[in-house]
Parts: C-alpha cells; sequence; structure tokens
C-alpha cells in the first residue's frame, strides 16, 4: 500500500522519540525534527509506509550515532513477554479449540505495549479477546476476522513462511508456532525476522533469545525496513517466500509492504491507526485476520 499525508505526523513522532532515547538535549531534539522537514519533499507518497520508515530511521540514527536506540526496549519486550508464556501456553493448552485459541494469543501480542502494561492487564485483554471470537463464529463468518480459511490452507500447506513483527510479540507466536507443530508435524516452518535494528523489530537474536528456534527454522529476511520489503529483502529469502505454498504476515508493518503482492499470504494484525483501517475496511482496534487476496 501506499503512504498518506496521515503517516507524515507519525515519522515526526517516532524521529523525536529516537532522540529522546538516545538522551539527546531539546536542542538536540529539535535539531532532529528539523532534519526529517528537509527531508519530507524527497519522500514520495507512492511508497510503502516501511519505506519511508526505513529512510527515516536512518537518517535520524546516522545522525544521532545510535545504529540501534531500541535495543533496550527489545530486550525488556522479550524479557516481559517471557514472563506471560507460561500462563499463553496454558491457556491454548486447556482449550477445547487450541488452534484458534493460539491464533488469537499470537494476534494479542500486536496489541500490546509492553511498557504500559502488566499481567493483569493482559489477561483482561485475553479474555475479551476470546470472548470476542468465540461470539464471531458462532454466527456468520467474519469478513475481517477468517479463521477458518487460514485452517483450511494450513491442512493442505507442506512449507509455511511465518513472518515475525515486534520484539515480545515473538514470544506470543511461539505460543502459535508450537500449537501448529503439534498439529502439523510434517509441516515445514520457517520464522523470519528483520535482517538488522529497525525500531522495536524482532532481529535474529530475539528471536533465539526466545526461543523459537526449538520450533521453526530462523531466518532474516535481510530487508532494513520495518516490514517485508522484496526489493530490500535478500535473493535467499524471497526464494523462500516463493517457495512457500503459505505465508503469515504478522502486523502492520508487514501488511503496508506486502498487501500488493499475489502470493498465499495470511494477514494477521490489530489495525491500530486509521490508515491500516480504511485500507482493510474496519476499525481502529479490530482483530485482523485475512486470508489471501489472491487466488
Amino acid at each position: 500500500m501506499h503512504s498518506y499525508l496521515d503517516c507524515i505526523p507519525c515519522m515526526f513522532r517516532q524521529a523525536l522519540e529516537m532522540a529522546r532515547l538516545s538522551g539527546l538535549e531539546e536542542s538536540g531534539q529539535r535539531a532532529i525534527l528539523c532534519q526529517v522537514a528537509e527531508l519530507l519533499p524527497s519522500l514520495p507518497l507512492e511508497s510503502s509506509p516501511p519505506e519511508l520508515s526505513r529512510r527515516l530511521f536512518h537518517l535520524v540514527t546516522e545522525s544521532i550515532g545510535n545504529p540501534d536506540p531500541y535495543l533496550h526496549i527489545r530486550r525488556e519486550s522479550n524479557q516481559d513477554a517471557e514472563r506471560l508464556y507460561p500462563e499463553l501456553k496454558q491457556r491454548v493448552t486447556d482449550s477445547a479449540t487450541p488452534l484458534l485459541d493460539a491464533v488469537q494469543v499470537a494476534i494479542l501480542g500486536n496489541i500490546i505495549d509492553y511498557g504500559a502494561l502488566r499481567s493483569e492487564d493482559i489477561k483482561s485483554k485475553l479474555e475479551g479477546l476470546l470472548a470476542e471470537e468465540q461470539r464471531r463464529l458462532a454466527g456468520e463468518e467474519d469478513a475481517i476476522f477468517n479463521f477458518r480459511s487460514l485452517s483450511e490452507r494450513l491442512a493442505r500447506a507442506e512449507n509455511l513462511l511465518y513472518l515475525g513483527d515486534n520484539a515480545g510479540e515473538i514470544v506470543f507466536d511461539r505460543v502459535l508456532l508450537e500449537t501448529l507443530r503439534e498439529q502439523y508435524p510434517d509441516l515445514k516452518i520457517t520464522y523470519a525476522v528483520r535482517g538488522q535494528p529497525i525500531i522495536d523489530d524482532a532481529v535474529k537474536q530475539d528471536a533465539l533469545d526466545c526461543g523459537l528456534d526449538a520450533v521453526a527454522e530462523i531466518v532474516s529476511s535481510g530487508s532494513d525496513a520495518p516490514g517485508t520489503l522484496l526489493e530490500r529483502c535478500s535473493a535467499e529469502f524471497r526464494k523462500l517466500f516463493a517457495d512457500a505454498d503459505l505465508i503469515i504476515s504478522k502486523g502492520q508493518g508487514n501488511y503496508e509492504a506486502l498487501s500488493e503482492q499475489a502470493a498465499p499470504i495470511v494477514y494477521m494484525l490489530v489495525a491500530k491507526c486509521p490508515v491500516i483501517a480504511r485500507e482493510i475496511g474496519c476499525e481502529v482496534g479490530d482483530i485482523v485476520l485475512l486470508p489471501p487476496q489472491s487466488a
């Protein structure tokens, strides 16, 4: 998908956040925002939001002299999520519909602000999510949460490529990966992360630290953007992408980067901003599970 004018305020917010994370004084923060303002005229809105965010990230990190300002946030997010893992896993283990609940848990990971939420908040959100999705399934098939299509495709799949999103969230993905491994023991599962640090997106070390290598082959996409921009991915990853007969895409960044690709992609995310909600045809805050837009 292309970018919108609505994306520009988010770019300034993100630049200011990086400047503050790096400990810059107010004068330094202002200088960063001025550099972003100078960059704006050269940013084509025809490009996807991850491409614009990529250019912004590199501009700011070069200016502040810190290539990974979110490192401590990624580590803290992973640690916080790991503490929740036993309860999340138990909920799926005790469920009469473990695959559905594992999908819901994985999507829940796309909701959470680890710096603001505590365990009791997450428990409350999870209970609400499970109740809402059970209500949906009791009625007609939901246009934005199509679990039936995912389960049918999983039953036929031999080679699954799972595109990860943020640090911390990857622990919630682990619950789903373990469930997939139990229900589809012959399914080849590859889990892809970013090629280098970009905001708080997960990189290979995050996936290894959180134990995902026990249930999937961990690979780097080679991308230096907060989304799977195929033109910026490695040749090896592009082959994996082309060979997969099912791709699970987590998060907004991957949706923004891939929504126009003709590929067997199932999108799993929470619609966090009005731009994404308009693109999908849902409301901000909706839980989204979209089947492939092609075929």
